[in-house]
């Protein structure tokens, strides 16, 4: 959630309207498959929450909130990483937060939550040549923050 709404107040209220949607829609939701129901209950419930976060920032107008991205939200639950790959990892997630948020939010999508562009332009009200557009600047902007990175170390 805080990928999407940096600040708590405003994650616990859109959690709120998410689990109000998910009760209220629980009708619809449909499992033929009884072995992986708890996997497709959780995708559901994600989805719904990330909707729901979306449509909070598309009537803010994608406009970022005050504050920041906290870094318990990107941590890595697994312990077996290496100690480079996590620094590079913390690295990189440092330079998705500074990512303009058009580009952030569908970079999150894509890469992060694995909405295809037909469903991110769904979501955002966007074309889809227009999330491709934002995911491709996005990836732009974070090699160049890369390579800077890199001239700076070396």
């Amino acid at each position: 959630m805080f990928r999407y709404i940096y600040r708590y107040e405003k994650a616990v209220d859109v959690v709120n309207d998410g689990f109000v949607k998910l009760f209220s829609h629980f009708d619809q939701f449909k499992c033929e498959d009884g072995v992986h129901i708890e996997r497709m209950l959780m995708g559901w419930i994600r989805r719904i929450m990330i909707n729901t976060a979306i449509d909070e920032l598309r009537k803010n107008s994608l406009t970022p909130e005050i504050g920041g991205i906290p870094d318990h939200v990107w941590d890595i639950p697994d312990n077996s990483q290496h100690a480079d790959q996590l620094i590079m990892y913390k690295e990189l997630v440092s330079y998705v937060k500074e990512l303009p948020p058009a580009y952030r939010a569908v970079f999150n999508l894509f890469v992060i939550d694995g909405y295809s562009h037909y469903e991110i332009a769904d979501v955002l009200g966007i074309s889809v040549g227009t999330s491709k557009s934002n995911l491709s600047r996005a990836r732009v902007l974070l090699q160049k923050f890369l390579k800077k990175s890199e001239e700076i170390e070396a």
